[in-house]
């Protein structure tokens, strides 16, 4: 899996999942600092990256484009460190694999994970109602 870590993430992030066997980029190494959100889901996309973000933005542009792609992971955690949350983002990542290939949005925090996949539906439009 190919990872894009958010400016809102530290690029320790890269260094952790290189190690666990990703792909992973930190934004600062491929654009400005100054993108905007949509310019880094155009790049994740065009590259088939996965974003990693603490950004509620992401997933909020997915669901008012419909794209099935790129996958985006929220992390949701006072401390978005590698060292306070790095494991838990791993095994999940691990265990996500597939579903994030083929489009999903996944929130991830110290307690639970929730995996919607793409494209993000309306309301009461998620099993095709």
């Amino acid at each position: 899996m190919k990872l894009l870590i958010d400016m809102n993430l530290s690029p320790r992030w890269g260094r952790l999942h290189g190690s666990e066997g990703f792909e992973a980029v930190h934004w600062s190494d491929v654009g400005p600092a100054d993108a905007s959100d949509r310019e880094i889901m155009d790049h994740a996309r065009t590259h088939g990256f996965v974003v990693l973000t603490h950004d509620l933005d992401f997933g909020a542009i997915l669901a008012a484009t419909r794209d099935a792609k790129p996958s985006v992971v929220q992390i949701r955690a006072d401390d978005v460190s590698p060292e306070a949350i790095g494991a838990v983002v791993t095994i999940t990542l691990n265990r996500m694999a597939d579903d994030l290939e083929a489009g999903a949005l996944l929130t991830i925090d110290t307690a639970r994970m929730r995996l919607r996949l793409l494209p993000v539906r309306p309301p009461g439009k998620e099993f095709g109602a």
